[in-house]
């Protein structure tokens, strides 16, 4: 009986958040450029109907850009980029000043070229991708435990969640090894919610500036011992989790495949690391992928990915970004797969015997220089693997 009431309350949630998005379709007119009272998240030039962070509330306990965490599977884990990670910002210095009417805050975050991240199911601030979303994995997320199976993650690698924007804000544990991890709790103030807000390239390496809703409620910091009263009128990028000893970040996996540091898995070793017999993955798939994705000039994406994202780390991302830049774009489901079962980064090729064609050969070798010219060691140097012609 109590299962088959939640099931009608989601089923009329549903329907009046349906409802509410026809409604604001119908009315774009009146947000058309020119009428844009509450365009002030993007450029003067544009003007996006779908977000309306006011109108819907995806909880009990605040509208979209509240950054409401309630369980674990509110996480839908994805795979590509670029994206933005907000989680450490608010002190300088990666700083989060409001606006002037307080609505907004400019927020400076970490750009993270490529690799998994995670979207709070709670926090699209794109309406008809979150019903879109809702749609597929449940009002909670958890239908969508596979990476990459919820809608939002395609809207965000294709850049279609918030039209006009660079990239969006994430979660991801790409800066755990640096930053670490940890959370305050503070009573109700002035926070920014930057989960899925646009943001913009200013110029800054490794840097992008995230517009963020600002929220007044009781909210979470990502820290152990923060200081929840910032100098200078600053706020914090933060969330809320309403349950006791509740937590705003992901439950912490065995390891991330691609991810740097700690949490992420480790890097293939030859004679060691191999494909569990029951994993049905498909290796010509995997070399098909690889050979498929591919620069204008002929070099495979996903090898030079591979040679260089995992050995990077948070503050030197910018050379996975021209390592990276496209992979987003292509079929990875089979590499995902593999390297997920496998429990390995960026070794998909390395497992199945994948074989780079010459010009991919020699933009690896030449990505590899670059990490030994600053002091990275590259995975040729640790295993022996993608070293390039």
């Amino acid at each position: 009986m109590q299962k088959r009431l939640a099931n009608w309350i989601a089923l009329v949630v549903f329907v009046l958040l349906v409802s509410l998005a026809h409604a604001v379709n119908a009315n774009s007119s009146e947000l058309a450029p020119g009428g844009c009272s509450s365009s002030e998240l993007f450029p003067d030039h544009f003007c996006n109907p779908r977000f309306i962070p006011n109108v819907f509330w995806t909880t009990q306990y605040g509208p979209a850009f509240a950054n409401i965490v309630l369980q674990g599977e509110n996480f839908l884990p994805c795979k590509g980029g670029p994206f933005a990670l907000c989680y450490y910002s608010g002190p300088e210095p990666l700083s989060c000043n409001p606006t002037e009417n307080g609505r907004f805050a400019n927020c400076k975050c970490y750009e993270i070229a490529y690799g998994q991240y995670y979207v709070d199911i709670n926090a699209i601030l794109n309406l008809n991708v979150y019903l879109e979303t809702i749609r597929k994995c449940g009002l909670d997320g958890s239908q969508c435990t596979e990476t990459n199976s919820a809608p939002v993650c395609q809207s965000i690698n294709q850049g279609r969640l918030i039209p006009g924007a660079d990239l969006v804000s994430t979660f991801s544990f790409d800066c755990l090894s640096t930053d670490g991890i940890g959370q305050t709790n503070c009573t109700a103030a002035s926070y920014a919610g930057c989960m899925t807000a646009p943001c913009y390239r200013t110029g800054e390496v490794g840097i992008v500036e995230c517009r963020c809703p600002v929220y007044d409620g009781p909210y979470q910091v990502g820290e152990f011992n923060a200081q929840c009263d910032l100098a200078l009128n600053l706020v914090w990028s933060a969330a809320y989790n309403p349950n006791e000893a509740g937590k705003t970040f992901p439950e912490f996996p065995s390891c991330v495949p691609d991810a740097p540091g700690e949490i992420g898995c480790p890097l293939y070793v030859p004679g060691v690391t191999v494909l569990p017999p029951d994993s049905g993955v498909d290796c010509n798939k995997v070399c098909n992928e690889y050979a498929s994705c591919q620069t204008a000039t002929g070099v495979g994406i996903g090898f030079t990915c591979d040679a260089t994202l995992c050995t990077a780390n948070c503050s030197d991302r910018d050379l996975a970004g021209l390592a990276c830049s496209g992979l987003q774009n292509c079929e990875v489901s089979e590499i995902i797969k593999a390297e997920q079962a496998a429990q390995c980064s960026c070794c998909a090729s390395q497992l199945c015997g994948c074989e780079p064609n010459t010009l991919t050969g020699n933009a690896i070798a030449r990505f590899n220089q670059i990490q030994r010219d600053r002091r990275i060691t590259p995975q040729c140097d640790q295993n022996n693997t993608l070293c390039g012609s």
